[in-house]
């Protein structure tokens, strides 16, 4: 890759009096802010949700010599990222934790009485959130289609023996639990409405998402170890309100996904550590790659047929109540540096050195221009947003 096309710059977060909301949106729960917001100019009774075209997207950027690198790391992805998927049968499963519909009428509407009495002192703010993660969760088909894009460790058959085809389907089958267990959960709280959570996730699913990825394992594997580390991060700080709000059921629901979430970003993490041990250049360049084109949260597209901005609204709550934060976004940052313990790699190129320079100096920019953001903020009026997820309730961003 050229020089000129390496910016290594933090140009892209605004330090303008509305630079909160961006920095927000830079940090949403698996990661960074949206390119551009793509329903901004849908009609108000469009049928689907679908981005309008943008600049000339990169495909199939990793060069053809590269991909000899994943045939012959394949035994290794065998032995060191397989056995981190769990077998089926020792799988949890999303009926363990909610009312059973096979037990006896009383019995089954008890436990959603009980259900519903337990989530009564969570906050609007709270089912706000877990909402968006839900349906960022339930897009699942499309995090599973882009992965299976990359060049060198796609499904070529849909069955492929592949280790990295393997670890795909494996890894898509155990999210997939993820989404259906929290709708299912909300749904029986009568918290939140329906209907337009699932407009929602119908619009997400159609609209896809602009990963930036060009087909590159390279620059997928270093967006998902961001991503993962960041779903344990969010799905963590739920559980934990849950806990205090009185739902302990719903505490458990949420930590036990964060340890799904935990040991998905450990398999992804080890993929890039094993690649820094084959082309540390390559690898270097490709984590500032991410990080310069901004790691885009997977419902970066979410609409719900009423606010074109939903995700940045969204993302203000979650930021305000604390489920992830500026500051989470830097935390992982530094966790994923140290790591892979990228300020100690050597050997390589002028241009590997620079995205080095660049990643390693990040973070603390990040917290200097939350602070910034934080004071201008301090002294703007309050807003408001009216969400339809929970009846088009008022909440504070």
């Amino acid at each position: 890759m050229a020089k000129s096309k390496l910016r290594f710059s933090l140009t892209n977060i605004s330090t303008t009096p509305s630079s909160t909301t961006m920095l927000i949106q830079t940090t949403l729960s698996f990661a960074c802010t949206p390119r551009t917001v793509r329903h901004r100019s849908l009609p108000p009774k469009c049928v689907l949700s679908v981005s309008p075209p943008s600049k000339v997207r990169r495909t199939h950027s990793l060069p053809p010599e590269k991909l000899e690198v994943f045939r012959s790391l394949e035994g290794w992805a065998s032995q060191c990222v397989l056995p981190l998927l769990k077998p089926v049968e020792k799988s949890w499963q999303p009926n363990s934790f909610v009312p059973d519909p096979s037990s006896p009428f009383e019995e089954f509407m008890d436990e959603v009485k009980a259900l519903r009495d337990r989530t009564k002192e969570l906050s609007d703010e709270y089912f706000l959130v877990l909402v968006g993660d839900m349906i960022t969760d339930e897009a699942l088909p499309t995090y599973q289609t882009i992965m299976n894009s990359l060049d060198g460790v796609k499904d070529d058959c849909g069955t492929s023996p592949s280790p990295w085809a393997v670890w795909n389907r494996g890894w898509s089958a155990e999210e997939n639990r993820h989404g259906d267990l929290l709708r299912t959960y909300l749904y029986l709280s009568g918290r939140v409405n329906m209907n337009m959570i699932e407009k929602t996730i119908h619009y997400l699913i159609a609209a896809g998402m602009e990963a930036g990825f060009e087909n590159n394992p390279y620059l997928g594997y270093v967006y998902t170890s961001f991503q993962e580390r960041a779903t344990f991060v969010s799905h963590g700080n739920t559980a934990k309100l849950a806990k205090e709000g009185g739902d302990p059921v719903l505490a458990r629901i949420c930590g036990t996904i964060a340890a799904d979430e935990k040991r998905h970003e450990k398999a992804y993490s080890r993929i890039v550590e094993k690649l820094l041990e084959v082309d540390p250049t390559g690898v270097m360049v490709a984590v500032g790659t991410m990080l310069e084109k901004r790691i885009t949260m997977p419902a970066h597209l979410m609409y719900d047929g009423e606010d074109p901005m939903l995700f940045e609204h969204y993302a203000a709550v979650a930021q305000r109540v604390g489920v992830y934060t500026v500051n989470d976004y830097a935390d992982i940052l530094e966790f994923l540096i140290e790591r892979w313990r990228l300020e100690k790699v050597e050997g390589l190129t002028g241009e590997g050195k620079r995205a080095q320079d660049y990643v390693c100096g990040l973070a603390p920019r990040i917290r200097k221009l939350q602070e910034r953001a934080e004071e201008r903020a301090r002294k703007m009026k309050p807003r408001s947003m009216k969400f339809s997820w929970i009846f088009h309730k008022e909440l504070h961003l």
